[in-house]
């Protein structure tokens, strides 16, 4: 069922703050093969020069460019030489913060989720757990880095009524070296489309 569109005035937010309130929000591609869809469960906030783990902790780059912009674009950016992670950019133009996308609980086109991830799609679970698969069960790559949640043809809606804050679990971020200290990682508690090897 389709909800109210996010506007922008909710990703120019605390980062922080947007990152808790994207939990049990809806991510949302329309493709030329159809919609998909999938309610965020999982993300990880980063504060760009307060947060040494964040792309844009040294300032702006050609890599990290997208992250300038005001908030509301998507920044994707290729890791390890093989995956694609896909980050909501937060706060006003010139900042540098965005909010990593983790894990999604798939809720349309899952046919085409697990067709794009070589998965049984009777079994949703491993389709978008984790930030590398929800990009490529969702077809998010390299052409769609900067494209803007408010306008392009990928965005993120409410569906469901706001989480409580009971609901909302806190953790270190995953793999990172330094930052550590910083319970920056948000999830849905009991959640069991949550990254794996990670507290729910």
């Amino acid at each position: 069922m389709p909800g109210q569109k996010l506007s922008r005035s909710f990703y120019l937010q605390p980062t922080l703050n947007v990152a808790r309130k994207l939990l049990g929000m809806y991510l949302v591609h329309d493709t030329a093969g159809g919609r998909l869809a999938g309610r965020i469960v999982e993300v990880e906030a980063y504060l760009g020069e307060l947060d040494p783990a964040s792309h844009a902790y040294r300032g702006r780059t050609a890599r990290n460019e997208v992250m300038f912009s005001p908030g509301g674009h998507l920044y994707v950016y290729f890791t390890y030489g093989m995956h694609f992670c896909s980050n909501v950019v937060t706060e006003k133009e010139g900042i540098g913060r965005a909010v990593l996308l983790r894990a999604l609980e798939p809720a349309e086109g899952i046919s085409s989720l697990a067709r794009r991830r070589g998965k049984d799609p009777a079994n949703p679970e491993p389709l978008c757990n984790g930030p590398a698969k929800l990009c490529q069960a969702f077809g998010i790559g390299r052409e769609q880095n900067g494209t803007d949640l408010c306008a392009g043809d990928i965005w993120i809606e409410r569906r469901d009524p706001p989480l409580r804050a009971e609901q909302i679990g806190s953790s270190s971020r995953v793999g990172i070296t330094t930052g550590r200290a910083q319970k920056w990682r948000f999830y849905i508690k009991g959640n069991r489309f949550v990254s794996k090897g990670r507290p729910a």
